[in-house]
């Protein structure tokens, strides 16, 4: 395939309400209006089957699974989203830009609710394999943030409702796999206004889809 032609994968990662999910459609806008194939999806989800996952893990009692059961149903969700969604993308020459991926699972099952790094990484080593070619990593006060995913009062309040004490922990272990992976990894401000968080973004892209 010419360079043109080739596909990219794309994540967006960051605490509740960092504004990554405008941000993720704002590129896939942005990258589109430029003559891209874009498929723009998220985590879980993203395909049928993961989709019915999704509605299992983020509606009802915070303490409904534990965190060995959630590792188990995120992977589960991804492997579908894998191969239903992604790869079929990414062989078309598309760019795929997603809602989060590995790299959540990593921390809210990983680090937050026990000590399970090594299980989710060997998990994703055995089921699903494959890494982003780009995070963006939208930082945003963990206070600030908490305030904006609760005013959406939507039905997938399960992992806001752990509160303020989880959205720091969930900000600094961002930073940290920023720290860990930087060859794929771009930490960008999200304070900022909309556009100006947006227009980084692009540039970012550019650089790396070029």
């Amino acid at each position: 395939m010419s360079g043109a032609a080739r596909g990219a994968f794309i994540s967006f990662e960051g605490i509740d309400g960092s504004g990554k999910s405008t941000q993720a459609r704002r590129l896939a806008d942005h990258l589109r209006a430029s003559g891209r194939d874009v498929v723009l999806t998220r985590e879980p989800g993203g395909s049928p089957g993961a989709e019915d996952i999704r509605r299992l893990v983020l509606e009802g009692d915070p303490d409904r699974w534990s965190a060995e059961t959630e590792i188990l149903l995120f992977t589960a969700a991804r492997r579908d989203h894998l191969e239903k969604t992604i790869r079929p993308a990414l062989a078309a020459g598309k760019v795929v830009i997603t809602d989060r991926f590995a790299d959540s699972t990593r921390l809210y099952q990983g680090i937050t609710r026990g000590d399970l790094r090594g299980v989710v990484d060997r998990l994703h080593s055995l089921m699903i394999g494959v890494e982003p070619d780009l995070t963006f990593i939208v930082d945003m006060d963990p206070a600030e943030g908490l305030r904006r995913a609760l005013a959406r009062r939507g039905a997938e309040e399960r992992f806001e409702s752990f509160g303020e004490a989880l959205q720091v922990r969930m900000r600094d272990g961002f930073l940290a796999l920023a720290a860990e992976f930087p060859a794929r990894c771009v930490v960008i401000d999200g304070a900022r206004s909309v556009e100006t968080v947006a227009a980084d973004i692009a540039a970012v892209a550019a650089r790396r889809l070029a």
